[in-house]
């Protein structure tokens, strides 16, 4: 979603660049990866590393290893790179080693730079910290990130305050969405469901943080017995569920719907049509707030605070008495409506690519 509208800027300056997509199979399921790629209009990537599922140590370092080579045979002018995963940090490290003839590194721009949460017990902030300080081209999704970057040091002349490519895709995929019969499929109604989605470690590899989710979901039903639970589970949740015990609690759960992962399109609907979205997801809080959707993020921290501040995201943790309050302030309309952050305008992708145009030469 972030590459995408990129993607489609550059293809207009096809006489001046050639744009090629490395895919490293971080993400490997084949299914869900093949369904983004059709959904957003994108070619098959032209090379592929298949690197596949790994622990932290070992994926950054076969994407390091296999990079190396696409470098050295491709000889790019410029590498681009987006958000905080592994193979972001790996592909950074690879071209900021490789000397070009002229003695320089391989130049690197970096999409949604300077975002923090302060948490370095998160892959991600790592991740960011690395790439940041590594990267030629800094663009920026909110105004914090500006503000994070020069307090680290980097020249102001590197940054580039541009918006938001995520929600370039979702502001041109909105209406496309719409066409969608997820709500239909699953037999829910809009604005009468909530929509969760929960994937990170500190969330769903503790018995005790499983517990709670199970006594929030519980609260929910206390709150408004005919509001549907929408839980789109990744099979490691289902893993852990089974692992502490929990698995027939779990689905014992009245109005809980789970479901396999959805495709981009399928869940930019349920996105917009719930009532409000329970999530620890960081992109999720942005297309929240883009669609001033009321969204709870079950997270202590969040490195993307524009959507707290002035859009319709709050931040919870597992609080359990914080996240009932804001559940019952959505239901009696007394939750904040928020706005829509600046440069948030579905142009993200033509700043970046016209001051790409103007320095890569």
């Amino acid at each position: 979603m972030k590459m995408a509208p990129i993607h489609k800027q550059l293809l207009k300056h096809r006489s001046k660049v050639t744009h090629k997509i490395v895919h490293t199979g971080q993400h490997y399921d084949k299914k869900m990866s093949d369904i983004f790629i059709e959904e957003l209009d994108l070619p098959k990537p032209h090379i592929h590393l298949s690197i596949g599922s790994r622990s932290h140590a070992e994926l950054v370092a076969m994407i390091m290893m296999e990079f190396e080579k696409i470098i050295l045979k491709e000889k790019p002018d410029l590498v681009l790179v987006y958000g905080d995963i592994n193979s972001t940090a790996a592909a950074v490290m690879v071209c900021s080693k490789i000397l070009t003839k002229s003695g320089r590194t391989i130049p690197i721009a970096h999409i949604e730079s300077g975002l923090r949460s302060f948490d370095r017990t998160m892959p991600e902030e790592i991740n960011r910290m690395v790439t940041d300080v590594l990267a030629d081209y800094l663009f920026v999704t909110e105004p914090s990130g500006v503000k994070n970057l020069k307090k680290e040091g980097i020249s102001s002349n590197k940054i580039f305050f541009v918006g938001n490519t995520m929600i370039d895709s979702l502001e041109f995929y909105l209406k496309k969405s719409k066409l969608s019969n997820v709500l239909k499929e699953l037999c829910i109604s809009e604005k009468k469901y909530t929509l969760v989605t929960l994937h990170r470690p500190s969330n769903v590899d503790s018995k005790e943080n499983l517990n709670k989710i199970i006594s929030i979901f519980k609260n929910i039903n206390k709150i408004d017995p005919s509001l549907d639970i929408v839980f789109p589970v990744h099979p490691r949740t289902i893993k852990m569920l089974e692992k502490f015990g929990l698995k027939d609690i779990f689905y014992s759960i009245k109005n809980l719907i789970v479901t396999e992962p959805f495709g981009y399109l399928d869940f930019l609907n349920l996105i917009q049509n719930a009532k409000f979205i329970l999530t620890d997801s960081g992109g999720i809080q942005e297309e929240t707030t883009f669609l001033k959707v009321p969204c709870i993020t079950l997270r202590e921290n969040t490195e993307r605070p524009v959507t707290s501040e002035i859009g319709t995201n709050v931040i919870c943790g597992l609080d359990e008495k914080k996240i009932i309050k804001h559940i019952k302030e959505i239901e009696s309309g007394k939750f904040k409506k928020g706005k829509i952050p600046k440069l948030w305008d579905g142009k993200a992708a033509e700043r970046i690519v016209k001051v790409l145009l103007k320095k890569i030469k």
